[in-house]
């Protein structure tokens, strides 16, 4: 056609020209893609149409929008449409989240990983330890023996921390801290427990620093001659509690607030360390502080030093091992970053860098002072300025030796520049830890509300204000901390908190080996720098430590910890965090599946697998009882179903659903198999064949008795003829139940269509032909005519649950309990038959008609009813046939 400048286009060029544009939004700046030449030679080349003109011929395709892609949950974003909706044009409804606690509460103030991890697990370490006991760990152990100490604490922290940091990296970390690491890792069982049990160790922890305050300002106010009341523990009580009310108050107001109150007590801290170090590289001032313990840096005091000198003191005879125990909890503060995950920036990259970081530091700062306080001090002197002329400070000619390493607990502060400085020091590094203690029990305990592992912690989980602070949590954590701040005397619980501390820090070490041994798809951390078999020293070092400590609190730890992991076992708390021990269950059983394949059956190993021929399991409760109570828990059940009307996704879903849901309700351990779209003679060859795999397949195949021979179409009884004659082909037994009244009670145990699917139109024949009392007659249709009832649902309350709540009360008329589907009630009688195998034990005998030798299968079915509960006082009765007297012997032995 003709252009209004005279140039000449084909229609195809103007095609082109309109495609142009949808590319024009893919090139780049430098206008430099990738080309296709065309094969046409009307077509110009891209040299001769010009730099515009060569995007006529590309042919690279728009990229896709990244927002059709994405699964966010923001109603901007386009939400990516499922397999049903493409596939077969049906709208399903999206799976709901599976429960995951949410972070650290609303979106608030966020910490990174100098504030969030770095400074609370510093001065978690650094504390009383620090600067009031370790010079007598020197004293006792000696240099050597302390930098071992410290050494083997550190090499345990660093393990842990190996392991915390491959945990933390392994996908998002949401609030809860190590429960939430540990739950998600090795399940709730594990996690939950030790959850528990390391909340309520920080509260108290959070006492004892407290209480350790107290005795220190107490301390100060003496050597001023200041009390309140009596100098001691009531003084220590008043104190405690004012300084607890305003811990909490600090907490509880906010994050931020907390952050600066831990600023400024680890300014405190560093200086009062500098403090130290100065004042021993300068040395002692005065006669007085000599005579004290402290002559000064020297080489000769260095090595007097370097060994041990075990002594009597803590009221038993010290050695290396107790003397660890009483260093050791001072390093039991590197959860600390991890306990407030929820409220970091980035806990992935926060957790590690900043735990690492602050152990390498605090151990630095331990081992330096080992160092400064072995070469500096005295381990004995007698503070009499009159002793340093005759050489006699150390031994104290039969003086008491007050002074030195052994003597004192104020040495630090004899040896440095300002020893006022080092009180405050001490004050900054309790509260600090009693403030992050305090911090992270209220979010443990909001993280087990939030997953509702203990009912009695859902109370606390509630958050408040835009920044979702649990309050509530602050309350029962005052409760909890005050209650032994009044006591005032923890020296006999304080080994059991570094106790639940050491289990804490052994599981995490575990998690990581398990995580890392079983290998399963998930695991895949970011952090590399773990091994898992050093994880797994790390756990046999932490229980070792833990026996080390005390053997007895090990031992209650223990118990404390399986008594609420039973809980959890008990409680089956529905949850689904993909744990590696769900991983290892798989790993496991499919190991046992391979090996049993591979062994030959025996005789003595046989057992009855049965395939239940069950149709809806709602609808022929009696026949589910009788092959439960074959299988139990000891054998495989596996009930099938065939439905001759082809079923969608959602149909089939919703059928096994509430087949799964009625199995668990009545606790019947089976498997649920589902043909669809088949006849129903095919349908059972199909079972005979797939059902089950490996030596895990049925040998036996149960179903109900048919009743209805005269008025059943014949096709109906050619098929279920042909059913009994697969069984034989499959070299199957075969078992078939008969009962009174039949066992197809559909229309007392069903009602209404499938609820994942309301728009379904078509009915679905269920397996109801197969069972005693053939096509019970709900919809009015002629005897003989196949009715197709409605699609299965199961209702709240089983037949068998309404049952035995109908025995609990005697004196409510069991004609009243439920009714029919017409709203008529159900007859004594009908209840009866619909729960006639799980009624309460019963007595009598099982009759027995062995007419022919099948194997033993007709003697070994009665028999295994006999040792289940409800038949246990039954008795068996064998019926045998014989031609001849002198074939009864023969026939008894038999």
């Amino acid at each position: 056609m003709d252009g209004g400048s005279g140039s000449r286009f084909s229609v195809r060029q103007v095609m082109e020209s309109r495609r142009r544009s949808s590319f024009m939004a893919d090139v780049p700046e430098n206008g430099v893609l990738e080309t296709s030449m065309s094969a046409d030679p009307e077509q110009p080349t891209p040299a001769q149409m010009g730099p515009r003109r060569s995007l006529v011929h590309m042919t690279r395709e728009a990229l896709p929008r990244m927002a059709n892609y994405r699964n966010l949950r923001s109603f901007r974003a386009a939400q990516r449409p499922t397999l049903g909706e493409l596939h077969e044009g049906v709208k399903e409804a999206k799976e709901e989240d599976t429960g995951e606690i949410q972070g650290g509460g609303g979106h608030h103030f966020k910490l990174g990983w100098i504030q969030g991890v770095l400074i609370p697990v510093l001065l978690n370490i650094w504390g009383v330890m620090l600067f009031l006991r370790l010079s007598w760990v020197v004293a006792q152990a000696g240099i050597i023996m302390s930098l071992v100490i410290i050494g083997i604490s550190a090499a345990v922290c660093v393990i842990t921390t190996l392991s915390l940091s491959a945990i933390s990296t392994n996908g998002e970390v949401k609030g809860g801290g190590i429960y939430y690491m540990i739950s998600r890792c090795l399940g709730p069982e594990f996690g939950a427990s030790v959850g528990i049990v390391f909340a309520f160790a920080n509260a108290v922890a959070a006492s004892m620093n407290t209480i350790g305050f107290c005795d220190s300002l107490n301390d100060l106010l003496k050597s001023h001659g200041l009390k309140i009341i009596d100098g001691g523990i009531n003084d220590v009580r008043i104190i405690g509690m004012v300084a607890l009310v305003i811990m909490i108050i600090i907490c509880a107001v906010g994050m931020d607030w907390e952050v600066k109150a831990q600023n400024v007590l680890v300014v405190i801290i560093s200086g009062a360390i500098v403090d130290f170090i100065v004042g021993t590289l300068r040395g002692p001032e005065s006669d007085e502080e000599v005579a004290k313990g402290f002559p000064g840096l020297s080489l000769d005091l260095f090595n007097k030093n370097l060994g041990t000198d075990y002594r009597f003191s803590e009221g038993v005879n010290q050695d290396f091992f107790s003397v660890f125990a009483i260093y050791f909890p001072s390093v039991t503060g590197i959860q600390a970053g991890a306990n407030i995950s929820g409220d970091l920036k980035d806990p992935a990259s926060a957790i590690p860098k900043g735990t690492l970081l602050a152990v390498a530091i605090s151990m630095f700062s331990y081992g330096l002072f080992v160092l400064l306080a072995g070469g500096g001090a005295m381990r004995d002197a007698s503070g009499v300025i009159g002793d340093i002329a005759n050489g006699t400070v150390a031994d104290c000619m039969g003086r008491h030796c007050a002074y030195g390493l052994q003597n004192s607990y104020s040495v630090m502060q004899l040896m440095s520049v300002w020893g006022p400085f080092i009180y405050a020091g001490c004050f900054a590094a309790t509260l600090s830890t009693a403030l992050t203690n305090l911090l992270s029990v209220p979010r443990l305990v909001r993280a087990l509300g939030y997953d509702k592992i203990y009912p009695g912690f859902i109370f606390f989980s509630k958050g408040y204000t835009k920044k979702d602070e649990p309050f509530r949590g602050y309350v029962l954590t005052f409760f909890i901390s005050g209650a032994f701040l009044l006591i005032a005397e923890l020296n006999v619980i304080a080994p059991l908190i570094s106790n639940f501390y050491l289990a804490s820090y052994a599981l995490i070490n575990f998690c990581t080996f398990h995580a890392a041994f079983v290998k399963p798809i998930g695991w895949r951390p970011t952090f590399r720098f773990y091994n898992k078999w050093l994880s797994l020293l790390g756990f046999v070092a932490c229980v070792s430590i833990m026996f080390l400590i005390s053997w007895v609190t090990s031992l209650i730890t223990y118990v404390i910890i399986l008594a609420l992991y039973l809980i959890v076992v008990y409680r089956k708390p529905d949850v689904n965090w993909g744990s590696s021990t769900e991983a290892q269950t798989y790993s496991t059983t499919l190991n046992s599946v391979y090996l049993l394949d591979q062994t030959n059956e025996h005789v003595k190993n046989y057992r009855p697998q049965i395939l239940l021929l069950s149709g809806n399991p709602t609808s022929r409760p009696a026949i589910m009882q009788l092959a439960s109570q074959i299988t139990k828990n000891h054998s495989l059940l596996v009930c099938g179903k065939i439905s001759e009307q082809e079923l969608n996704y959602s149909q089939r879903s919703g059928c096994i659903k509430e087949a799964q849901k009625f199995l668990q309700a009545n606790k019947i351990r089976a498997f649920f198999k589902l043909v669809d779209g088949l006849k129903f003679e095919q349908g059972v060859r199909g079972l005979l064949q797939a059902a089950g795999f490996g030596k895990l397949r049925p040998n036996l195949l149960l179903l109900g008795f048919k009743n209805e021979w005269l008025l059943a179409p014949n096709k109906e009884l050619h098929e279920y003829f042909t059913v009994l004659h697969e069984a034989f082909d499959f070299r199957m037994g075969l078992a078939i139940l008969r009962v009174r009244g039949g066992l197809d009670y559909s229309k007392f145990t069903e009602s209404g269509e499938v609820a994942s699917n309301p728009h379904l139109e078509a009915k679905v024949k269920s397996l109801a032909r197969v069972a005693s009392d053939t096509f019970i007659n709900l919809s009015g249709a002629e005897p003989g005519v196949q009715s197709q009832p409605n699609y299965v649902k199961a209702v709240e309350r089983t037949p068998q649950e309404i049952l035995s709540k109908k025995k609990k009360k005697a004196s409510t008329p069991e004609r009243n309990l439920f009714s029919s589907a017409q709203g008529s009630p159900l007859s004594h009688d009908i209840m009866q038959r619909v729960a006639i195998f799980d009624s309460p034990p019963r007595n009598g005998t099982i009759d027995v008609w062995w007419l022919y030798d099948d194997g033993g299968l007709t003697l070994l079915l009665p028999y295994i009813l006999t040792t289940r509960s409800n038949w246990s006082g039954c008795r068996l009765r064998i019926f045998a046939l014989v031609n001849k007297k002198d074939e009864f012997e023969v026939e008894e032995r038999k």
